[in-house]
């Protein structure tokens, strides 16, 4: 499996579809805080074939280096962009959960490559995310299974009884250990672009769960309306991991969004 290099850390990526679409052009998926790479399976199903995907693991997750923390933003969009870089991306509409999210609005600060973004669960500025109603130590299977009651909304849970425990399995299986996770926290704790937001001019699509605990929904609010080009659409009754539990409602406003914003729609 491809791997990138930033300054030395080691970022495993993969690619799927990677003949779909625009050649340099992909979605690039990034991840929240201490989470595996199953966190996007559900949008990775709609998306990949009408486009190239690819879906870095964060560092200290997975088969990515884990250098000492605390991380910053900064360590992690330089892995972005490292990524995109050897895998010939020019221009990456990125889609970021929570901590994934803050990397994706400061990778467009910092650099022209995004064409757009896609943020789900994500704040302005760290002081409105809870890292701890996110993660669960993958070494108490227990604790794991009972973060997704916070996670995933009563309606879903009761509709679909037997995601629970799959869910908990992926998560026991791909999730980042304590280590990792206070260094990703540190991420959270030190993000903060509320007062450049109006720098922002990339298209960027602000998804939020309206019961979201982990990222409470006027920090979405807040985010959108800040943002020039910002577009918020919120699901009724969802919790932070919005795209599994109304990834239908999610997927469609993806599919959507990227067919607005691709860079054929630009240059056309």
């Amino acid at each position: 499996m491809p791997h990138a290099n930033n300054g030395g850390v080691s970022i495993r990526y993969e690619v799927d579809a990677a003949d779909a679409g625009d050649p340099d052009e992909a979605v690039v998926f990034c991840g929240d805080v201490g989470l595996g790479a199953w966190q996007f399976g559900w949008q990775h199903a709609a998306l990949a074939g009408p486009h190239t995907v690819i879906t870095p693991e964060t560092r200290g997750v997975g088969r990515s280096d884990a250098p000492p923390g605390p991380y910053a933003v900064e360590d992690l969009v330089g892995d972005v962009d490292a990524v995109c870089a050897a895998a010939g991306v020019r221009n990456a509409h990125l889609v970021g959960y929570g901590l994934g999210g803050m990397v994706a609005l400061a990778t467009a600060l910092a650099s022209s490559r995004p064409a757009s973004l896609t943020v789900v669960g994500t704040p302005p500025s760290g002081g409105g995310y809870k890292p701890d109603a996110v993660w669960a130590d993958p070494s108490d299977p227990a604790a794991v299974e009972g973060s997704l009651h916070g996670l995933l909304s009563a309606d879903f849970r009761e509709a679909h009884p037997d995601a629970l425990p799959r869910i908990a399995e992926w998560r026991l299986a791909e999730d980042a250990g304590r280590e990792t996770f206070e260094a990703h926290r540190a991420a959270v704790e030190s993000f903060d672009v509320a007062d450049r937001l109006y720098e922002l001019t990339t298209p960027t699509l602000v998804v939020h769960g309206t019961d979201d605990a982990a990222c409470p929904a006027p920090a979405a609010e807040t985010l959108a309306g800040g943002l020039p080009r910002g577009e918020l659409r919120a699901i009724e009754g969802a919790r932070h991991l919005v795209g599994v539990e109304a990834s239908a409602a999610v997927n469609d406003a993806l599919v959507g969004w990227l067919a607005e914003h691709g860079t054929d729609t630009f240059s056309g």
